[in-house]
């Protein structure tokens, strides 16, 4: 039952994650963490927090993450669909300002390992999605804060009219990239 399986996507350090699923007459039963078997696969994730959010269609979050002391997230929904995506916010990597994304399932079955020093945002394309959030480091609240979700250095193509978008006051005032580089320096982020 330990099976895991790991693909690294184009932003190194990031993970699709299939988890392991068993379904027989009575349901099913998924394992979505094993810390021998990410150790193994070369990640060092210790859970801190988790979080679950609910989100109605539409509903835009991200791009965030703590300018001090990131948290790395691992990441799935357990009811509805999303859209995930991640930037790469690490200034010395050769994907910086890189952004990818991965739908993630209804089921559970697969999950995405966002490392330290990466955004995250989703769109919520069902009602009723819900997302659950791990994440390995201690929550920041001076230094959590974000990207505008339509950055236009960043550009991502999000798969909704987000005119459409529902969004919280918050994520409306979240900096611009350029407002980020700044402040990455300031706090040493990303490096």
């Amino acid at each position: 039952m330990s099976k895991l399986d790991f693909s690294e996507l184009e932003l190194p350090g990031a993970y699709a994650i299939t988890n392991f699923f068993f379904q027989d007459n009575r349901g099913s039963f998924i394992k979505s963490f094993d810390k021998v078997i990410y150790n193994e696969c070369g990640i060092d994730f210790n859970i801190n927090e988790t979080f679950v959010s609910v989100s109605i269609q539409n509903v835009i979050r991200g791009l965030h993450f703590q300018l001090r002391n990131p948290q790395a997230k691992l990441v799935c929904v357990l009811k509805g669909k999303a859209w995930d995506v991640i930037v790469d916010l690490r200034r010395n990597s050769p994907t910086y300002k890189k952004w990818i994304s991965i739908d993630l399932r209804s089921d559970g079955r697969n999950a995405v390992y966002v490392p330290k020093g990466f955004a995250h945002g989703f769109v919520a394309l069902a009602d009723d999605t819900t997302m659950l959030y791990q994440c390995d480091g201690d929550y920041d609240i001076e230094t959590d804060t974000g990207i505008l979700y339509n950055d236009k250095t960043i550009g991502i193509t999000w798969p909704i009219d987000t005119r459409k978008g529902v969004f919280s006051d918050r994520d409306l005032r979240l900096m611009t990239f350029e407002e980020f580089e700044k402040k990455a320096i300031e706090y040493g982020f990303g490096e």
